[in-house]
């Protein structure tokens, strides 16, 4: 199998690094520009359609490795409903993504399509129904597993677009957690096979972004943002594959008890930026939709970094949640290793905002 994913992967690439100088020079004839100012971080005016490229490198490689399994091995890779819905779901985040950055959409639209696109997956039969001990709740009903798959769905996609702050950081979060989903998928075989396809493919249109959107120069029209259109196809495939990690079926894998802590572990980063921007709005009485630069990358820089070592921060934090999680399943409960992590969440702001006063 992992020559699949390879190729997978490889496919996926080559198709982002020859979509992204077509889309760079799309947006050159049209004039279609991220303009810089005061709630953004960038300075020059650059493209922001580098999402475009993800689904269709990933829809590309996908077929091209389902076209070729069956001719290779006996096993046909299965491809069943929840795939199904997974891609038309991701199809209509994504249109709903390009509508944005192509003309501007109102937030509360958007929002309303992720909650409708997230509606697909419980009602397709793929839904959370087992919290696995977390503050002592096992299984749930399908009526509480139904809203909380949405929510869940819905909170991920807005946090991966939210955190999309600076240069890389929404590629670079969504690549750990990829790989961290593709690893655990490959380890349960074969009935999942299907999922770690799709993420290779992910993982490959991401890197072929992240070479543009990092070292490309806005000034020779070289480099782009993901916009929307990415940032919210990143996050409705997060959000799916959470729930498809979380669920309790014994049909694909056997009972999983560490089947909660690993998505969580995986997204921790962004979701809690966006509880603790959520919570910051909401005490000082700011409207929750509007954007702003209380993100821990605005928070970093105002500390006195650059882009560069904000981003190396963030993503060593989330590294470090990995590694530490995993040595904290081992000797403590999930529910006890989830308030380790706020409570390191919290010291890290404390400190981050304790060098902001320092700065000033």
């Amino acid at each position: 199998m992992t020559i699949y994913l390879l190729g997978a992967f490889l496919v996926s690439l080559i198709c982002g690094l020859v979509f992204t100088p077509l889309i760079l020079d799309f947006c050159k004839r049209k004039r279609l520009y991220d303009i810089p100012s005061e709630r953004k971080v960038h300075k020059n005016a650059t493209p922001r359609l580098g999402g475009i490229s993800f689904f269709p490198s990933m829809l590309t490689a996908f077929f091209i490795v389902l076209l070729f399994t069956p001719i290779v091995e006996q096993d046909v890779l299965p491809v069943n409903i929840w795939s199904a819905v997974f891609l038309a779901g991701l199809l209509l985040i994504y249109g709903i993504g390009i509508i944005d950055d192509l003309v501007g959409l109102k937030a509360t639209t958007k929002f309303a399509v992720q909650i409708a696109t997230a509606c697909l997956l419980p009602f397709a039969g793929l839904y959370i129904n087992n919290l696995y001990g977390l503050f002592g709740i096992h299984e749930i009903p399908y009526w509480l597993g139904v809203p909380l798959t949405i929510f869940i769905i819905v909170f991920i996609d807005n946090a991966i677009n939210l955190i999309d702050g600076i240069d890389g950081l929404a590629a670079s979060l969504s690549l750990l957690a990829l790989a961290g989903f593709l690893a655990y998928f490959q380890y349960y075989g074969v009935y999942v096979y299907t999922y770690t396809i799709i993420v290779a493919g992910m993982m490959g249109a991401l890197v072929a972004f992240a070479y543009f959107n990092l070292f490309g120069k806005a000034e020779r029209n070289t480099k782009i943002f993901m916009g929307d259109s990415g940032s919210l196809s990143l996050g409705f495939t997060l959000g799916f594959l959470a729930v498809k990690c979380a669920m309790d079926n014994t049909n694909i894998w056997p009972y999983r008890p560490e089947a909660i802590i690993m998505p969580l572990t995986l997204l921790i980063v962004p979701t809690t930026d966006v509880v603790r921007v959520t919570l910051f709005r909401l005490r000082h009485h700011k409207p929750l939709f509007d954007a702003d630069k209380n993100h821990i990358h605005h928070k970093l820089m105002r500390a006195g970094l650059n882009q560069h070592q904000a981003l190396g921060c963030i993503v060593g934090l989330a590294a470090w949640y990995i590694i530490m999680n995993g040595l904290l399943y081992m000797v403590i409960p999930t529910t006890a290793i989830i308030l380790v992590d706020i409570v390191l969440y919290c010291i890290v702001n404390l400190c981050i905002n304790h060098k902001m006063k320092a700065k000033v």
